[in-house]
């Protein structure tokens, strides 16, 4: 996998907002799939999009543990939304893959692989948190042998519109994480919204090459000193605003106390339904099952998400590992936090909030971390 890295020199300018139109309809003409935010059934989705207009104009939301709520406002700002339930991960990682087919052939059989055919991509808004998290997710799947050529190449040919957060949700905490709001690499493009009663405009950071030939085809002209400084103003307030902090230390914390007394307190609230983790934009488990017809004829295996809070994830010969929530919450809250960084020299967790904002019941994550770490330790 060949991703571009940031050009050394980045080109800044300013967009105006009907500009974004002609971003789409270029990406669109250069063969890519524009992929984008868009108001469907009472909440931000990603899907593909052909015009400016799709995009939620006029909308924020709220969120909190347990709730999360469309709002109209007051703006006409086209990115005021912070993050839904849908990640990219679902265009680059798809949650249900045929991996290949069987067809009988009278005494024997061939074998028909996966169509090889790779989407190009272009996703609009995508933000800081959430490119950490595509770079997670490259970890899990550029690991050598068993490397997934699948994701590769999907990864390579996408191209990133990313957008800078100008104001974070209840349940954020990137800040806390390292991995926001500003989106610093891993982009091709960057937007930041810079919109008062008087103007409506977007500084754009060129992060490629490949942005920096697209930019240089849209209207535009170059960012001043006072453009640049109300974007920093925009991002700084953000940084201050987080609804939430992850505990300094975290992973050692977790480590040192696997028999902690709080395990059992999630658990009495945890229903183990997987909200979590399916809407985790990093969490990568999945569970492969073979089909046949009912003739006979054709076998498929496949390839979907699935979730380490599922009882059958962990079944071996003789039984589940994990029988209890309290084994499959730790689990996942120390991978998420801790023995990532064994496997992946980095934490599995980018702030985003999601698994706080969707979980039913309300469980926070940076919450149960406090609760440990104000305890003193196991008890």
């Amino acid at each position: 996998m060949t991703i571009e890295k940031p050009s050394s020199q980045a080109a800044m300018a300013v967009l105006g907002p009907a500009t974004l139109k002609d971003l789409i309809a270029t990406l669109s003409g250069q063969g890519y799939q524009v992929i984008g935010p868009q108001h469907s059934d009472g909440a931000i989705v990603y899907e593909p999009m052909e015009a400016a207009d799709e995009l939620p104009v006029g909308w924020s939301d709220q969120q909190d543990g347990g709730t999360y709520r469309l709002l109209k406002s007051n703006r006409d700002a086209l990115f005021d939304y912070v993050v839904g339930p849908h990640s990219w991960k679902r265009y680059l990682f798809p949650p249900a893959q045929r991996l290949w087919r069987a067809q009988r052939r009278g005494r024997s059989f061939t074998l028909e692989e996966q169509a090889t055919d790779t989407p190009r991509y272009a996703f609009i808004g995508v933000r800081s948190c959430e490119i950490h998290a595509i770079q997670i997710q490259d970890k899990v799947f550029n690991n050598g042998d068993f490397a997934d050529p699948g994701y590769l190449a999907r990864r390579a040919a996408t191209f990133i519109v990313a957008v800078n957060c100008a104001r974070p949700s209840g349940t954020c905490f990137c800040t806390s994480m390292g991995t926001g709001p500003k989106a610093t690499q891993g982009f091709d493009l960057a937007l930041t919204e810079l919109i008062d009663g008087k103007r409506h405009d977007f500084l754009v950071e060129a992060g490629s090459e490949k942005g920096a030939a697209l930019l240089a085809k849209l209207p535009h002209r170059p960012a001043t000193t006072d453009d640049v400084g109300a974007a920093e103003a925009i991002l700084a307030d953000a940084a201050k605003a987080m609804g939430r902090e992850m505990v300094a230390g975290v992973s050692p914390l977790l480590k040192d106390n696997l028999e902690h007394r709080r395990w059992d307190e999630v658990a009495k609230r945890c229903l183990n339904c997987t909200n979590c983790t399916m809407v985790c934009p990093t969490c990568f488990c999945t569970a492969v099952e073979d089909v046949t017809d009912l003739t006979g004829q054709t076998a498929e295996r496949r390839r979907k998400w699935d979730s380490c809070f599922s009882i059958d994830f962990s079944y071996i010969h003789g039984g589940s590992i994990r029988r209890e929530g309290r084994s499959r919450y730790r689990h996942w809250m120390n991978h998420k936090l801790s023995t990532w960084y064994d496997q992946f020299g980095s934490s599995g967790c980018v702030g985003c909030g999601r698994c706080i904002t969707w979980c039913p019941v309300g469980i926070d994550i940076t919450e149960e971390a406090r609760a440990i770490r104000d305890s003193g330790g196991e008890k």
